[in-house]
């Protein structure tokens, strides 16, 4: 690590959002340029920066920062080129100058702590010394926080976020209470707040500390998909975890239960103890937002199910045969009769048990009634996936109820969203939909709408918290139909009929004999060699292909395969322009994938403008502008939208993604790598989801053990939830 000591003499680019900052910095006898996060750093600022040079494949040699401090000036022309730089309010470069002129040495004394001084200068009345005084004390503070944190391992990325939160006196506050800094929605482990608190004094038992740990916890658990925790293993690991006593995690959650920041919430279920088994009650923890979501859910649904059936249409059944030509099975015309005699109705199965057809007799059978039919589906992927099956407009739900930014970038059940305009509303891929989604629907839609929802509950579940489609479905409160014949059509593909034989745990490594007109459409290449399966990989993929893999670790997963791909299929061309971020290499022509929710991304799509691009859709680079700093991306719905610098940090190239990041697409052709991964990796159901991401083509390369291991793991993760409780309990 180097250390730098100089002056900011110009903003090259700055992000005023989190405070990443490119600028040309003067060391007295020598300047560079340095990058890095900079928050409350303007032209004119004296810093002591640490970090090391790096050299930029177009802009030559840079200081990256990793930590910086801001220092006083320590000559009159420093201080009064920051003065005159518009920073402090009522100073320009004229009373600067003054100012330095009158009190030379004692200037900051006199801006700090003798305002008043300031009024022998012409033209200073008291309330504008007042208001200069003010202003230059508020940028001292600034200057103060960004060490103050960094102590405690804090980045200076996350002190302008800390200091837009906790406004004046942001370092008293935190002093005062450490763990506010829990409550402010911005990417603060709780272990470097712990450490922090504990350094400056705070008891191991106080109550504020144990509420915080406790709510450490259970956001823990939310990211594995759980809404809930049981009561003895939230104490049990708050115990361990703050090495306190049980009763201080008791009085914890009292304490938090009486402030309604947590919800009690007593079951009584089948509970084993000691090999015995029994009925007994239990008690589970929520967060308070989780326990109103659920609670949301489970009433606002059965009111809507329980509404007046006004939009039924009578003689459904000679309705039916009026607008579709095809030979309906008997679960279809029983999910079509139960979907028409219900407000809410769920459609569940795997591919090509007839769930497209279904929807689209619907379109025809609403729309014949003068019905308006909203389609609908949580990505932009699935959305398009609707569009082409149907041959009518579907909507992502996010861009269907205008959701904006979420308050404090948090869940909130009480958020307001545009009610859904239509008569009919059917939401496709609803395994992906986690419960505060779910939540959002519900609070669009008018009683009296009917609400169709279609999935299939053998794949993954939705990446947020909560298990809806599977919790509707076993709280028997809601109708619903499984489909489980696969359609002749459909079972001519060798890949729908064994992903149903993996769904039911039949290995398809021994072929029956097949059809005349099976598709040959499915490949198993058993190969134990990692090298090797890169190899097939890198020389077999083409431009409509998608590797879809269990992992992002080892020579098998994402990250490796990616760099792989993007150097042998878009390698470096003199007149392909490319931007560095980090390690990545991002190139025109390369395949990305946006990996977080960005509400306030701005995008274009023919004539209309809207914002919002979200976690896991596709696109393309098509420009990238280095002089402006800035990445075109067209996403696969031809959403065009302009990324800086700093939001490259949410996009990674996808040549190679996920089974989980894959959910909700589907790609003609699949290349999906299994090999020996992390036995939580191994699932039947992962492998269910990646083996039916594939329209055309799918080969599987890999070890023979590992996917005969996957198939016959049905220990798929159990969330726990409370939906279907509160469900049963309307």
């Amino acid at each position: 690590m180097e250390e730098l000591t100089g002056e900011v003499e110009d903003i090259i680019y700055k992000n005023e959002t989190n405070g990443y900052c490119i600028a040309s910095f003067y060391m007295g006898n020598a300047d560079t340029v340095i990058v890095g996060y900079l928050p409350f750093v303007n032209k004119g600022d004296s810093l002591k920066v640490t970090g090391k040079f790096v050299t930029h494949p177009e802009y030559g040699e840079q200081f990256k920062v990793d930590t910086f401090e801001k220092i006083i000036p320590e000559t009159k022309e420093a201080l009064e080129r920051y003065l005159a730089n518009g920073v402090i309010k009522g100073v320009g470069p004229a009373t600067a100058k003054k100012i330095l002129n009158k009190f030379g040495e004692a200037t900051i004394e006199i801006l700090r702590n003798e305002p008043e001084e300031l009024t022998k200068i012409k033209g200073i009345t008291k309330t504008k010394a007042i208001e200069i005084s003010e202003s230059f004390i508020e940028n001292w503070e600034l200057w103060q926080i960004v060490g103050f944190l960094e102590k405690f391992g804090i980045q200076a990325a996350s002190a302008q976020a800390i200091y837009k939160k906790l406004g004046a006196d942001t370092i008293k506050k935190i002093e005062e209470d450490p763990y506010i800094l829990g409550e402010l929605s911005i990417r603060v482990d709780f272990t470097q707040i712990d450490k922090m608190a504990l350094s400056i004094g705070i008891e191991k038992n106080n109550l504020r500390r144990i509420g915080s740990g406790i709510r450490h916890a259970l956001n823990l658990a939310s990211i594995n998909g759980h809404s809930c925790v049981l009561e003895a293993n939230l104490i049990t690991f708050v115990t361990e975890f703050l090495g306190i006593s049980e009763e201080d995690v008791i009085d914890g959650i009292k304490d938090l239960r009486a402030k309604e920041q947590i919800a009690v919430e007593t079951r009584e279920e089948m509970s084993t103890t000691d090999g015995k088994t029994e009925m007994r009650l239990q008690d589970w923890i929520y967060l308070m937002d989780f326990y109103k979501t659920e609670k949301n859910i489970a009433n606002r649904i059965i009111a809507i199910e329980q509404a007046e059936n006004i939009k039924k249409i009578n003689n459904i059944q000679k309705e039916i045969k009026k607008v579709s030509n095809i030979d309906l099975s008997a679960k279809q015309k029983e999910a079509i009769e139960q979907i028409n005699e219900n407000n809410v109705a769920i459609i569940t199965g795997g591919p090509g048990t007839g769930k497209t057809t279904i929807i689209r007799t619907i379109i025809d059978l609403y729309k014949k009634e003068g019905k308006k039919v909203v389609l609908c589906a949580p990505t932009g992927r699935a959305a398009k996936r609707m569009t082409e099956a149907t041959g009518e407009e579907a909507k992502t739900l996010h861009r269907l109820l205008e959701i904006g930014k979420l308050s404090d970038d948090k869940p909130n059940p009480d958020l307001e969203v545009t009610p859904i305009d239509g008569d009919v509303v059917i939401i496709d891929e609803m395994s992906m939909v986690d419960m505060f989604l779910m939540n959002y629907v519900l609070k669009g839609l008018f009683k009296g709408t009917k609400l169709v929802l279609v999935g299939d509950i053998d794949q993954l579940p939705s990446v947020g918290p909560g298990s809806v489609l599977k919790d509707l479905i076993e709280s028997k409160r809601i109708p619903y139909t499984i489909l489980n014949k696969i359609f002749r059509q459909a079972a001519k593909s060798k890949i729908i009929v064994n992903s149903h034989k993996v769904n039911d745990g039949i290995n398809f490594f021994e072929e029956k004999d097949e059809e005349e007109d099976t598709l040959d459409d499915f490949d198993f290449i058993p190969e134990n060699n990692q090298k090797k399966v890169q190899e097939m990989i890198l020389d077999m993929y083409e431009s409509d292909m998608q590797i879809i893999t269990p992992t992002k670790k080892g020579d098998l997963g994402t990250k490796v395969l990616n760099k792989l791909l993007q150097e042998k299929y878009n390698p470096y061309e003199d007149y392909k322009a490319e931007k560095k971020f980090g390690d990545i290499v991002f190139r025109e022509g390369d395949k990305i994938m946006q990996t977080k929710n960005n509400y306030d991304m701005t995008w274009v799509k023919g004539l209309e403008i809207g914002s919002g691009i979200f976690n896991g859709e596709m696109g393309q680079i098509i420009e990238i502008d280095n002089s402006e700093g800035k990445v075109k991306i067209k996403f696969d719905d031809d959403k065009i939208a302009i990324y800086e610098t700093p939001d490259l940090e949410q996009l990674e190239h996808s040549y190679a993604i996920t089974v989980h990041k894959s959910q909700g697409s589907e790609f003609n052709q699949v290349v999906f790598p299994i090999m020996q991964v992390a036995p939580m990796l191994l699932t039947r159901n992962l492998l269910y989801t990646g083996m039916t991401r594939a329209k055309n083509r799918l080969v599987i390369i890999g070890s023979k053990y590992s996917v005969e291991f996957m198939i016959n793991n049905v220990n798929t993760k159990k969330r726990n939830t409370g939906l279907k409780f509160k469900l049963q309990e309307v």
